[in-house]
């Protein structure tokens, strides 16, 4: 792992890095940083981060154990549940990406004042990620908690779970593994549920959508909406 430099802990991703002609599930907006995480990021990218690069990385490596399951966190945000799951499975490993600095700077902080080890952080397109550092089977479960709904319809082109996407993430995750979608707007929802139950690579664990597993944490928005009626939808299948 390589230190992170001070422009990336200062802004967010260079802007020539995302130049691509994939569609993206992102918008990627100039983040203003508090002090507290510019400081996590200076004081924690060095133990914590993993550059992107082009090239296969070693998980067990990294994280400097090699019998812990390891999980992937997709799009964490500002990294509260992350750091909660983490703190709740400190046998397991999770490799969290996110593009956005702030929710990385957060993710980092919460990892400091938690006193987390294992926890480890990528700043880039989890799709580049998948695509080049991430061994085919290295993984044991991949969780992807309320990615953007691009609720308009012409922006559903956008959003992350599409089925080549799951094809790929499924070539990351060992047989036996899991993948577990949690999403606040029902109409995603249904997307999701018929996007993954058409991967012959997955299996549904319930007959359409799951009971919220004891290890994801309510978050404040969540609890929020549930006392004023709105649904919220867990969808957890095994990698066969």
């Amino acid at each position: 792992m390589r230190a992170m430099n001070s422009q990336i802990a200062t802004k967010p991703i260079a802007e020539e890095d995302l130049k691509q002609r994939r569609i993206r599930s992102f918008v990627l907006r100039q983040g203003r940083l508090t002090k507290g995480q510019e400081k996590a990021l200076s004081e924690f990218w060095p133990q914590f981060g993993v550059d992107y690069e082009a090239a296969q990385i070693d998980l067990p490596t990294i994280f400097g154990r090699a019998d812990s399951l390891k999980i992937l966190e997709i799009g964490f945000g500002m990294g509260e549940t992350t750091a909660k799951i983490a703190q709740g499975m400190p046998e397991r490993d999770f490799l969290g990406v996110e593009v956005h600095t702030p929710g990385v700077g957060g993710l980092l902080k919460l990892v400091g004042e938690m006193s987390l080890s294992n926890v480890r952080v990528v700043q880039h397109d989890v799709v580049d990620v998948l695509n080049h550092m991430l061994p085919d089977a290295s993984l044991d479960g991949a969780h992807i908690f309320f990615p953007d709904p691009w609720h308009k319809k012409r922006h559903h082109k956008r959003r992350l779970i599409q089925a080549e996407f799951v094809r790929l993430l499924c070539a990351k995750i060992k047989p036996g593994g899991y993948l577990h979608v949690a999403t606040d707007w029902q109409e995603y929802a249904e997307w999701v549920l018929e996007v993954l139950q058409a991967e012959p690579l997955l299996k549904n664990t319930a007959q359409d959508y799951a009971e919220k597993p004891s290890y994801r944490p309510l978050t404040k928005f969540e609890s929020r909406g549930i006392k004023l009626g709105h649904g919220v939808w867990d969808l957890v299948f095994t990698r066969v």
